[in-house]
């Protein structure tokens, strides 16, 4: 089943069930993948990986948006955010544990023979590319430095 179908029949489940914080996130995904399927100007269907990117663009706004509320001291404002980022996630592949990551990229580094930081951009490549869809970038960042230094 294409996400497209999965986001219209959570749509439906959501407005039977009266949940707006679940609507409001799932048009917000349906807005975004007509917007990315009608960008290259056919009427393809994009591909999973774009997806996933795209789910997990969505995710990262609402986490950052609800960080800046929280550091305004508007906590009313970052509640919803971080309850649509836990509905769009439900859509993400399973993420992976830090120490799963570290695993993957400690056999980067040891594959590559990579050493110190000047080699954090060959590792992060690589590392970004297998991780796709089950690791944020933020946390491959953090592990990749802890791990060169």
């Amino acid at each position: 089943m294409s996400l497209a179908t999965q986001i219209m029949d959570e749509i439906k489940n959501a407005m039977r069930a009266k949940d707006t914080v679940a609507l409001e996130s799932l048009r917000a995904v349906k807005s975004a993948l007509l917007l990315a399927q009608t960008e290259t100007g056919a009427k393809e269907e994009i591909s999973a990986d774009e997806e996933i990117k795209l789910l997990q663009r969505l995710v990262k706004q609402r986490k950052d948006s609800a960080n800046i509320y929280t550091e305004q001291g508007r906590p009313d404002l970052a509640e919803p955010e971080l309850l649509q980022a836990a509905v769009i996630e439900k859509f993400l592949p399973a993420q992976l544990s830090e120490e799963e990551v570290a695993a993957v990229v400690g056999k980067i580094i040891a594959d590559n023979g990579a050493s110190g930081m000047a080699a954090m951009g060959k590792v992060m490549g690589l590392a970004s590319a297998e991780l796709a869809g089950k690791a944020d970038g933020k946390t491959i960042s953090t592990i990749v430095k802890k791990l060169l230094s």
